[in-house]
C-alpha cells in the first residue's frame, strides 16, 4: 500500500462471542481479509460499550464485550470486502471512513 495516498480505514464493531461456522467471527474476518490480500486488519478487544447494535443481541454490557476489528486498506480492496464480511455478521456495526497511510519506522516518517 503506497505510503501518503488516500486509502480507507474499515471498522468492524462485534460481540467477542459473535461465531461464524464455529469459530470466532473475528478471527474468520481475519483470515478472510488475508485471503484477501487486504494490507492490514487488527482486532481490538474493548472493555465497555453501547450504542444502536449492541452485541449479544441487546444483552447488559457486562454479558459480552465490545471488539472492534480495524482493517486498512484501498477503497477498491474493501468495497470488495464489505459485503462478504456483511455475510458473516449476524448483528454489528460497519463503518469506513477516508485515511491517508502514514508509516514510522524506527523513529522516521516515510
Amino acid at each position: 500500500m503506497p505510503i501518503g495516498e488516500p486509502a480507507k480505514l474499515l471498522r468492524i464493531h462485534i460481540g467477542e462471542r459473535d461465531l461464524f461456522d464455529g469459530k470466532p467471527l473475528y478471527e474468520a474476518i481475519v483470515a478472510k481479509c488475508q485471503e484477501a490480500g487486504i494490507a492490514g486488519a487488527t482486532v481490538i478487544p474493548g472493555i465497555e460499550g453501547y450504542g444502536d447494535c449492541p452485541p449479544g443481541g441487546g444483552h447488559p454490557l457486562h454479558e459480552e464485550r465490545p471488539v472492534l476489528i480495524s482493517i486498512v486498506d484501498t477503497a477498491e480492496n474493501l468495497t470488495l470486502l464489505v459485503p462478504e464480511v456483511e455475510q458473516m455478521i449476524g448483528k454489528g456495526l460497519i463503518a469506513m471512513s477516508d485515511v491517508k497511510v502514514i508509516r514510522v519506522e524506527k523513529g522516521r516518517r516515510e
